[in-house]
């Protein structure tokens, strides 16, 4: 017999979408509109539309299987990430259009603008990693709402206060996705997760699924740190995917070996290594400002996978053990720790091309403002979203119904006849 689940969202979630997607097309029938004012030069828009579905491909095919790991949760990991990436990035096009609307009384939009969305979008596919298979679709619907008005809110107070570039301000989403994502599953934290959930284990076909979205995550990462660089700088370009790519291939090798170093039966874990060789990618991310040439983006990269892994290894348990933070999906340690490690790169090799040691020190207290102002915003909005969610009016699943699909999909071969 089918096991009895709680009964449906259908009268949380429908409204919830219904009222959310009217709500946008309301808003952007009234306020936006295409960029027509801009001179669109075809070579330059053929260029840059590539680039652009790379980063698409990337959001939602590499995250989407990223969170297929677990075993009875496939379903679920997919589908919902492309639930919560496309509501995020419809309401990241509006919070971003923000001052244009208040100046021009339009929120103008061009594949440039969609793509800064989409990537703030991405701070809340982190962050749901943390939470994976304990919430339900109106939990993540939430978090991505509520995630997204920090992450722009955190990018415009950056820009505002400390004239920060916009590469700068949404590279540090990796940092922002991972404390709010921490915040939310220590307030959520479930008793006796240190015994490991029934369903919270991976097999062969999930674990060969999710490699695929780290291969397509790995792939597309060069795109995604290299699409905002400043296109009159081709050089510059050019230098952030090749930084990129040669930061990922290094800690590719590294995480592999560090992982086989650290495992009593000097094996590999499939899990572990899949989400450290994308360490790389996330700390040259934050300090491509400060590399200049290739060896520096091969020691972040290796740096990177060193403390990715063994995080990995050790951090889960003990986060869990003695902050009550059940990380599903180890994001601390694959997008908090290289994001932080790539911060403090940036730092010192910024300060290493400075002849003034007063301007080393203005720059000094300015990064560290940077990073001050991201995680005070991020574990603050974490805070406020994780008891939003602790409310029972959205249904937390039970201890015995997370991780499973059968709670939120239809199973027909499955299905119990009267």
């Amino acid at each position: 017999m089918a096991p009895q689940y709680a009964p449906s969202l259908r009268s949380r979630l429908t409204p919830l979408l219904l009222v959310l997607q009217t709500g946008f097309i309301i808003i952007y029938a009234l306020y936006v509109e295409i960029d027509s004012n801009v001179n669109v030069d075809e070579s330059i828009s053929s260029s840059f539309y590539p680039t652009f579905q790379d980063v698409n491909v990337m959001v939602i095919l590499g995250f989407g299987f990223l969170n297929t790991f677990l075993v009875r949760y496939g379903f679920s990991g997919s589908g919902f990430n492309l639930l919560v990436a496309v509501i995020a990035t419809q309401w990241a096009v509006v919070l971003n259009g923000m001052e244009s609307w208040y100046y021009r009384g339009k929120i103008r939009i061009d594949l440039r603008s969609l793509l800064v969305a989409e990537m703030c979008s991405t701070s809340a596919l982190i962050s749901i990693g943390a939470v994976l298979g304990k919430t339900n679709p109106v939990h993540l619907i939430l978090i991505a709402l509520l995630e997204v008005l920090g992450f722009v809110l955190n990018k415009w107070l950056l820009q505002s206060l400390l004239n920060v570039r916009t590469l700068n301000s949404i590279m540090l989403l990796n940092i922002f996705g991972a404390f709010f994502g921490l915040m939310l599953t220590w307030i959520l934290y479930r008793q006796g997760s240190e015994q490991q959930f029934e369903k919270e284990k991976f097999d062969s076909t999930t674990g060969l699924f999710s490699m695929l979205g780290t291969m397509f995550v790995w792939m597309f990462w060069p795109s995604f740190n290299a699409v905002l660089v400043d296109n009159w700088n081709p050089g510059r370009k050019l230098g952030a995917v090749c930084s990129t790519y040669l930061a990922l291939a290094v800690s590719a090798v590294t995480a592999v070996a560090v992982s086989v170093l650290s495992s009593p039966k000097g094996k590999l874990h499939l899990i572990r290594m899949q989400s450290c060789v994308l360490a790389g990618g996330v700390a040259v991310g934050v300090s491509l400002p400060g590399i200049d040439h290739p060896w520096e983006a091969m020691i972040i990269g290796f740096a990177a996978a060193v403390v990715s892994t063994i995080g990995h290894r050790y951090l889960k348990m003990h986060m869990m053990l003695a902050y009550q933070c059940h990380d599903t999906c180890t994001i601390l340690s694959t997008y908090g720790l290289p994001g932080l490690l790539g911060w403090l790169a940036q730092l010192l090799l910024q300060i290493r091309h400075c002849d003034d040691h007063t301007i080393a020190v203005r720059f000094a207290v300015f990064h560290i403002c940077t990073l001050l102002i991201t995680i005070t915003l991020s574990l603050s909005m974490g805070i406020i979203t994780g008891f939003l969610l602790k409310w029972s009016f959205w249904r937390q699943p039970q201890d015995k119904k997370c991780f499973d699909d059968q709670a939120f999909w239809e199973f027909p071969h499955l299905a119990v006849h009267k």
